[in-house]
């Protein structure tokens, strides 16, 4: 079924096995001097195992000025060629088609990461940097135009198949490419010949340094999405002179940092979303053409690859969270494949604070040559209590490893949190995780005893080694007058589907949680406030799924109330204080204020002399990931 996904495709040469890439992403996993680390090149290399036929490498910055993070690798000097040598042997012993995207992160940066101010067409600040940037003179961008081609050289010369210069997502050459950024009046801007100058003269140098077989790809943001950005008829216009200059392949990808959800879309975003901007593209060029955005299944990629849409697909997160997808996809083990629920907490999270990007359903992203699940000598009778993300990774790895492992439920579905979780608009996808631990459970022979309830007869009966405690946690009530009352209801009750509510609600709490179970009753057309006593909602939210959420609550019409406290519930509604001093009336009052560990039955069996390891929400509450890697890890060491 996937016959034109798994079908070979040249490039200047070099043979690709199939139509799966692995898209470029910053992972921070090299040294500050840009120089090749064992936890890039592990990291890499689990791709190329997994069957990936090219790997798109991130940025490597052409100049230490050029860099947008701090970890990033580079080819600015012949010292970091050696490494990368290494680095290039290693893939390459997995028939894989190894591309080092190349670039210059422009005013897309900032004086934290670079030490100075960053440099930019002309100084306009970008809106995720505090320091305005520093105009280029025409010197220094000759000087730029000549560190892409050496750039380019050095990849060449550390064994890299190609490189990809980077157009897109709003770094240097895409500023230089686009009025929303260009203000200059000079031979560099104005006009698009002018615009696209910077781009042309950085082909042409890379083409006139490397060889007649080494390519060279581009990747180019098919909309900026910005007003004043380019568009699709421009991006059209401006391929066929890149192409003159001398391009193998375009990789069609969207968006600049104010549009950053379209760089990095999350689950509130259809799949394969990009892909007709791809479709254009093919229009008017005979390369290669590469689509991208939010594709995390074989069987899209091929329908995509069927089609005519692209020639080759880009996965980039779902590489992350599954590096194996090839292989499995080719031997038909779709079940077995670990999908990207585009949540951002483990990747963009660290992208965004400059540290080592995670995925947090992959624990061992990052972590390839240092984790390993090891047999044990002496197997273990493991009671894992509570099928919550926490106790069925726990479960997962434990029995990996060989010990007997069984799985107790009291509730008729796994998941926890996390499923319920999953209840929202936009967010369905995070059922596919627990799908997938089930599943893998069941490839172990670990039984998943549903709707069991675990009390200290059955755990005599069991007589377990150790006890994993997964209990999870429950809703806080808070002490607010009237909060007792048979009209209130919890946001865990709400989305697990235990209660209904009326027409008109008030949500008390506008963390993720509350705001996301109000966007669900909104959905459902009723009309719902938000109280919240901080001065923003979805705080704890990552900065793209909080855009998309903060845009379907307005959407559907949802009041939201910040700096605001509660001070009663009465028979006629909510009586608030603060920046809202109102009574305001609703048939259903909603808490979603937070939630405390269940630890009674850990505690007691704790008393009763057994080896309890207490984990997830049970042991603090936090989020999936943290639960997850705890899960991974107490099922590692035991």
């Amino acid at each position: 079924m996937l016959k034109n996904l798994f079908s070979p495709i040249t490039i200047k040469g070099k043979t690709l096995k199939n139509r799966m890439a692995v898209a470029p992403m910053v992972t921070n996993y090299c040294n500050e001097d840009g120089t090749c680390t064992e936890m890039f090149s592990a990291y890499h290399e689990a791709k190329a195992k997994g069957g990936f036929g090219m790997i798109i490498t991130e940025d490597f910055a052409v100049r230490p000025r050029g860099k947008g993070f701090k970890h990033l690798p580079g080819l600015w000097n012949d010292e970091q060629i050696p490494g990368f040598k290494e680095f290039t042997k290693r893939i390459h012993k997995h028939d894989t088609v190894l591309i080092a995207q190349i670039y210059h992160a422009g005013r897309q940066s900032s004086k934290m990461v670079l030490g100075e101010a960053p440099q930019a067409p002309s100084a306009i600040p970008c809106p995720f940097s505090p320091d305005m940037p520093e105009e280029l003179s025409i010197e220094e961008i000759k000087k730029i135009i000549t560190e892409f081609g050496d750039c380019a050289l050095r990849a060449e010369k550390a064994g890299f198949d190609g490189i990809e210069v980077h157009g897109a997502h709003g770094y240097l050459i895409s500023q230089f490419m686009s009025s929303y950024t260009n203000k200059r009046t000079d031979e560099y801007g104005g006009s698009l010949q002018n615009r696209i100058r910077f781009a042309v003269e950085v082909v042409k140098d890379i083409r006139s340094k490397v060889s007649n077989e080494f390519i060279v790809g581009y990747r180019i943001s098919a909309d900026e999405y910005v007003t004043g950005g380019r568009n699709i008829g421009d991006t059209m216009t401006i391929v066929p002179y890149l192409e003159e200059a001398g391009i193998d392949y375009i990789h069609v990808s969207a968006g600049v940092y104010r549009s950053f959800d379209d760089i990095i879309p999350s689950q509130y975003r259809g799949h394969s979303w990009n892909t007709n901007a791809a479709v254009e593209v093919k229009k008017i060029t005979k390369l290669p053409v590469i689509s991208v955005g939010r594709i995390n299944d074989p069987r899209l990629a091929e329908t995509i690859i069927a089609s005519g849409k692209s020639d080759i697909v880009a996965m980039g997160r779902q590489s992350l969270t599954d590096p194996e997808t090839p292989n499995k996809a080719e031997e038909g083990r779709f079940d077995e494949i670990r999908s990207c629920i585009a949540c951002h907490h483990g990747c963009v999270k660290n992208l965004l604070n400059n540290v080592p990007i995670q995925c947090i359903l992959n624990p061992t992203l990052g972590r390839e040559s240092e984790v390993s699940l090891e047999k044990t000598a002496a197997p273990k009778n493991i009671m894992v209590i509570g099928s919550g993300p926490a106790g069925l990774e726990a479960a997962i790895t434990a029995a990996s490893r060989g010990h007997r492992v069984k799985v107790f439920e009291k509730n008729r579905w796994a998941g926890g949190q996390f499923r319920i979780g999953a209840v929202p608009p936009g967010k369905g996808e995070m059922i596919n995780y627990i799908n997938w631990q089930l599943n893998e459970l069941e490839k172990l022979n670990v039984p998943v005893l549903m709707e069991t309830e675990v009390t200290p007869e059955l755990v005599k009966k069991e007589k377990p080694d150790v006890i994993f405690a997964a209990t999870g946690a429950e809703p806080i009530i808070p002490n607010i007058p009237g909060a007792d009352r048979p009209n209130v209801v919890t946001a865990h009750d709400v989305l697990s589907g235990k209660v209904n509510t009326g027409n008109s609600v008030v949500v008390v709490g506008g963390g993720c949680v509350g705001a996301e179970t109000a966007n669900q009753l909104a959905n459902y057309l009723k009309g719902v406030t938000i109280i919240e006593m901080l001065d923003a909602i979805a705080g704890d939210e990552i900065v793209v799924p909080r855009w998309d959420l903060l845009e379907d609550l307005d959407r559907n019409k949802v009041r939201i109330c910040t700096k605001t406290t509660v001070d009663k519930i009465t028979d006629a509604g909510v009586k608030v204080s603060g920046a809202v001093d109102e009574v305001i009336p609703c048939d259903t009052v909603v808490l979603a204020v937070g939630a405390k560990p269940v630890l009674a039955l850990a505690d007691a069996l704790k008393k009763e002399g057994y080896d309890v390891r207490v984990i997830g929400d049970a042991s603090k509450v936090g989020l999936g990931g943290e639960a997850i890697m705890e899960g991974f890890e107490v099922g590692r060491t035991i």
